[in-house]
């Protein structure tokens, strides 16, 4: 279960994450660690839960075509996750993102549940409509915008 964003423990947690010498080493650490730790545990553990809900997202390789496997926070809202394309603060989108945007169909395991998707990127205004929740959840997504300096991709994940 996530640690409430609002307590002394999601403070200090934000605070580390929204440092940057963690968007510098979070993308090269978190993801195969999340990766690793749910492989081994049959999905029961990530530690990335400790600060979001976490899902790992099996889409399809732009480039290669080969089934890519990412852990990704979520924001659960209104029956739907939803990702954002936040890579830590970086400058870049991540890989994910433009998978997601070249096959859209995917397999999301959230929860000990495994179920066939479709990532939906938002619309402007369905992003302007989503945000203020979003970051009701995770303030940090304000700070990565800041210093990424661009429009953070947001994706709807709708059950099949």
């Amino acid at each position: 279960m996530a640690v409430n964003p609002n307590s002394a423990l999601g403070r200090s947690i934000q605070k580390m994450a929204g440092s940057k010498w963690f968007s510098r080493v979070g993308p090269k650490l978190v993801p195969p660690i999340d990766r690793g730790l749910s492989r081994v545990s049959g999905g029961r553990i990530m530690m990335s839960r400790m600060m979001l809900p976490c899902a790992i997202i099996t889409s399809t390789g732009r480039k290669s075509g080969l089934p890519r496997v990412s852990p990704l926070a979520t924001v659960p809202l209104n029956g739907d996750l939803y990702v954002v394309g936040s890579n830590f603060g970086q400058s870049t989108h991540p890989a994910w993102s433009w998978n997601l945007i070249a096959q859209p169909r995917i397999q999301v395991d959230y929860n000990h549940e495994v179920y066939d998707a479709r990532a939906e990127l938002l619309t402007p205004e369905e992003k302007a409509q989503t945000w203020p929740e979003l970051i009701a959840i995770w303030p940090l997504f304000d700070t990565y915008v800041e210093r990424s300096g661009r429009d953070l991709r947001v994706f709807r994940l709708v059950r099949l």
